[in-house]
């Protein structure tokens, strides 16, 4: 058997040379520019071989997180925020709507539904310290500034436990302090949120959205998504998610209500039927505060949750 010759590697080499030496190099020089060459070359092969290892190992830079914070548990996707409504200016400022929140108020009803999607609830929680609703410190400064008094989260998911959708309802001093939060979660999202609440039956994936209303002096907070995490196709209807997780909304115009009294001729309200059940006790998972009795609002007249805009 006839061995293949191994090609040298000379007449390349001496191509090379002759071509330096046209363009003037001496010896040094072109074996400076040789080595120059070789280790351009070893550096880009180095770098492609990191880039590679980062894309495997999930290697993506994350936020910088202020030092001592707890780290929270996933981040939205994507996030928008809506200014308030004029019909709200009754309760613009905290001074005009002194009660406190309660978890049975806000998320007293059993389920939330809109159009086809029904949530079922599964936990509620009422933070005194808005700071302890939330992680990264940002966001707890930013809440301070904003004269959080109190934060109460209720998490719901669909029966099939394909859709899990959080709501978080802060008490802040007035709507210009609400506005302003609003605006600083537009960039303040990338690396600190709101805590999500624990249960066995839900949880947020990789994936998610979240979004907020200015509502007077409170500011509402709406997080879905799809407990798999994966990204919503053509057959889930993240909007009217975002519309049954916002039921929860009902508690603030009713208290606009119990401020401002019931209109002479009030408008029939658009949207589903209230769905809120006072009398129930709300969930009792680890780490969901005692129902409180809610205030004596009206439930006479319940304002529906305006549309998306």
């Amino acid at each position: 058997m006839t061995k293949r010759k191994r090609r040298s590697s000379a007449p390349a080499e001496g191509r090379t040379g002759a071509a330096l030496a046209e363009l003037g190099l001496d010896d040094r020089q072109q074996r400076v520019f040789v080595w120059s060459v070789t280790a351009v070359g070893v550096l880009a092969i180095a770098l492609v071989l990191t880039l590679v290892v980062n894309a495997i190992g999930g290697g993506q830079s994350q936020p910088v997180q202020a030092s001592g914070e707890v780290s929270g548990e996933g981040l939205p996707a994507t996030f928008q925020s809506w200014p308030s409504l004029k019909e709200l200016a009754p309760i613009a400022d905290r001074k005009a709507d002194t009660a406190p929140l309660t978890v049975q108020e806000v998320f007293g009803a059993r389920t939330l539904t809109a159009g086809k999607v029904t949530l079922r609830r599964l936990a509620g929680r009422l933070d005194q310290a808005c700071a302890g609703a939330v992680w990264g410190a940002d966001l707890a400064e930013a809440l301070a500034e904003a004269g959080c008094g109190q934060a109460v989260r209720g998490l719901y998911a669909t029966a099939d436990g394909v859709y899990v959708a959080q709501y978080t309802l802060f008490n802040l001093a007035d709507v210009a302090a609400a506005e302003s939060l609003a605006k600083s979660l537009a960039s303040l999202y990338r690396g600190a949120w709101v805590q999500p609440l624990e249960s066995p039956r839900a949880k947020f994936g990789a994936y998610s959205e979240g979004n907020a209303y200015v509502l007077g002096h409170y500011l509402g907070v709406a997080w879905i998504g799809r407990a798999d995490g994966v990204e919503p196709g053509e057959k889930d209807d993240f909007i009217m998610l975002g519309l049954a997780v916002r039921e929860a909304e009902k508690a603030v115009f009713r208290r606009v209500v119990k401020v401002a009294g019931v209109p002479s001729d009030p408008a029939q309200p658009p949207g589903p039927a209230d769905t809120a059940q006072p009398s129930e006790e709300p969930p009792s998972e680890p780490g969901a505060s005692p129902a409180v009795s809610a205030p004596g609002a009206s439930t006479s007249a319940q304002p529906s949750v305006p549309a998306a805009r």
